[in-house]
Order: C-alpha cells, then structure tokens, then sequence
C-alpha cells in the first residue's frame, strides 16, 4: 500500500467516525510512523508503506477513530514550538495556552531572574516553556498527581533542566517567594458539555466544581497566606468565567492586569 492509498482510506474511516481533524490526523499519524515529513508524503503520494509500518498506523487510527485525543495517540504533542511527552495522566495542552507565554514575556518589573510556579503543571509545557523561554528563571512545578508528576519529570530530563518537581496541593508544599505564578488549572464547571474526545482527559485537570472556579478559589486563599505574594498570578478560564475569576482575585487584593480569550494577567495591588 502506498501513502495515496493509506491517506484516502484513514480520512473516510475518521470521518466516518465523526472526527472533526480527520484529514489532518492522518498526515500526522505517517509522519511519525514513517518518520518522513509532511511535504515529502504530499509530493510523494506513491511513497510504499511497509507492512510494519502498516500495522502500526492501523493500531494508532484505531485508537483516533474511538476519538482518543490525538496526543495520547501519539505520545507527544507540539507545544510553543517543542515537542512534549504525553500521557493519559496528563492533560493534551491546548495552543489557547501559548498565550500566556506570551503575556509572560511581556510582564513589567520582573527581576533578572525571576522566580515562577507553575501550578498543577500536569505535563510540565508551562512551567518548562516559561525556563526555555526566560534563561536564568527559576521555574517549580507543582502538581497534585503523582502520575502527571511522573510525566512533568520525564519532560524536565528531556530538555536537560534542573527544575524542581514538586508533589503539592497548588502552593500548599512550596515555601519558596515567587514572582510570577503560572496556574492553568481546572476550570471546567461539572455540568459543561465537553466533546468525546475529552472525555478521555483526566478529570481531576477538567473539573472545577459548580461554577469551574473552586480549584481558583483555593489558590488565591492560599497566596493571601503567604509572607510575600507573587507580583503577577496568570490563569486560564472560559470567557464566561472572565468576571467571576476578577472578582475571586480582587478579594485576594488582586486586579486585573491584561486579558486575552481564555488567558488573564493579575497583578498584587498592595
């Protein structure tokens, strides 16, 4: 079977499916297996696969077809412009949250080497992607979950860092004084109608209570007990949430600083 032949079949049994990637998915799919990029496999659509090969792309577009996302398919997902190890234990991150790298480069007032925390780091993308993007920061991972732990540690040895990976409920493990805290934590409310492919998504990364902003709540009642406050907290929530997470963190003394679709800057007021 050639690339032409194989990308035909796998597009009508993913759109059979209801999988709404379903002629990009494919694309992907061979060039991890073949190890052949994208524009190669586009010029060359008479490309033999081998019957290895063959078999290995079955196992993984039928896993695709039952609508696991497609990271855990894989194993790996792109994130910033670098390649991440994922695992069902961990959320897939989402492009919405390159943003906030973004807006983190952008920050005021920050020291040389400022201190961040990414919080409930799960796969580590953040807290990695803000030490590769900011030289000479010093980033802790937080996280609840042991096994999402396990896949942050994984990502840490693969960009050779020397970050601390720490077992903690959001700050609750950490005396350290940090700058800047990262936290796309769970914001979904537990009545949200989420696709299939999330489903497959761990829940305890998802769920965020009636409202989707308890995970939050906790947070900024934790840095109000803390002996210095970061300057800026960054979080992640719906737009719908937008005005409740301004409120929770005004209380907090806490206002809000930037804000893009899904991403808000907060910055301490005292």
């Amino acid at each position: 079977m050639n690339v032409d032949v194989w990308l035909k079949n796998s597009v009508k049994k993913l759109e059979s499916a209801g999988i709404g990637t379903a002629r990009l998915d494919p694309l992907v799919l061979l060039e991890d297996v073949l190890n052949v990029d994208r524009a190669k496999l586009l010029a060359e659509p008479e490309l033999e696969i081998l019957s290895s090969q063959a078999a290995e792309l079955a196992k993984l577009l039928k896993q695709r077809a039952k609508h696991v996302p497609l990271a855990y398919v894989r194993g790996h997902t792109e994130f910033y412009g670098r390649d991440f190890v994922i695992t069902p234990a961990v959320l897939e991150p989402r492009p919405e949250s390159e943003a906030m790298i973004d807006l983190l480069k952008e920050l005021p007032n920050l020291p040389t080497q400022p201190c961040l925390a990414d919080v409930g780091t799960g796969s580590g993308a953040l807290g990695i992607t803000s030490a590769l993007e900011l030289p000479g920061s010093q980033v802790d991972l937080l996280e609840i979950d042991t096994k999402a732990l396990e896949v942050a540690k994984i990502n840490v040895d693969k960009f050779t860092l020397k970050l601390q990976v720490i077992e903690s409920d959001l700050l609750s493990q950490s005396k350290a004084v940090y700058d800047v805290l990262l936290c796309n934590l769970p914001y979904v409310p537990d009545d949200y109608q989420i696709n299939r492919a999330v489903l497959h998504e761990p829940r305890i990364a998802l769920f965020g209570g009636p409202d989707g902003l308890n995970v939050y709540r906790k947070l900024f009642k934790q840095v109000e007990k803390r002996s210095k406050q970061p300057l800026f907290i960054l979080t992640e929530s719906l737009p719908i949430q937008h005005k409740s997470l301004v409120a929770i963190a005004l209380e907090s003394d806490y206002k809000l600083f930037k804000i893009n679709d899904f991403i808000q800057v907060f910055i301490r007021t005292n």
